[in-house]
């Protein structure tokens, strides 16, 4: 896996400086928080449908399938892609759009993406997160593990923020009060995902 993945950086060097989460900072959490988190990270059910009708599947997956198309070209990984996001998003209690939005600004939808700083994956999730409230053979490269975590903590964030997105994103980033991060994802959704 290390292996590959140092390939990879080779072969798109880019894939580093397209990250913004690296300034993610720890703030020390209560324990029975990090019990309440890890819980959510730790539930491993398999993943059901989070759609409302069969149709609402279609014509979301369709629509969003083709605005995604010019980040992942194979078809069957963006419907898998697409499924994961919308499944872990409505878990977390947000909307599936403005993940797809935070990971375009993240990562521009790139699996293996680093920040100068370490942080790593879709949702650009720094690897402290795992000591303080994932497992230790957890892998942020994981599709699925990579979203638990970045809709989980950006969940947790909006809780502290009391719903406030704006601040919220600016945790998720380490840019708190600072508008430019915030902006970036709002253009990203207003321009390719709202929907």
């Amino acid at each position: 896996m290390l292996r590959k993945f140092l390939i990879f950086l080779q072969i798109f060097p880019f894939a580093i400086s397209l990250c913004h989460a690296g300034n993610q900072q720890y703030e020390e959490l209560s324990q029975s928080m990090k019990s309440l988190l890890h819980s959510e990270i730790s539930d491993n059910r398999p993943m059901q449908n989070s759609f409302k009708s069969p149709i609402e599947a279609a014509e979301w997956l369709g629509e969003m399938s083709r605005r995604l198309s010019i980040f992942i070209a194979d078809q069957n990984y963006r419907i898998e892609f697409l499924r994961s996001v919308h499944y872990e998003s409505k878990r977390a209690g947000l909307d599936p759009q403005m993940v797809l939005a935070l990971i375009q600004v993240e990562s521009q939808f790139s699996k293996y993406a680093v920040s100068p700083v370490g942080a790593r994956g879709y949702m650009q999730v720094m690897p402290f997160w795992i000591k303080v409230i994932g497992n230790p053979n957890d892998n942020l490269f994981h599709l699925r593990t990579n979203l638990r975590y970045g809709c989980v903590i950006l969940r947790h964030y909006l809780d502290i923020e009391n719903g406030n997105y704006f601040r919220a994103l600016g945790r998720y980033n380490g840019s708190l009060g600072r508008a430019e991060y915030p902006n970036l994802i709002k253009k990203a959704f207003d321009s390719r995902w709202k929907y």
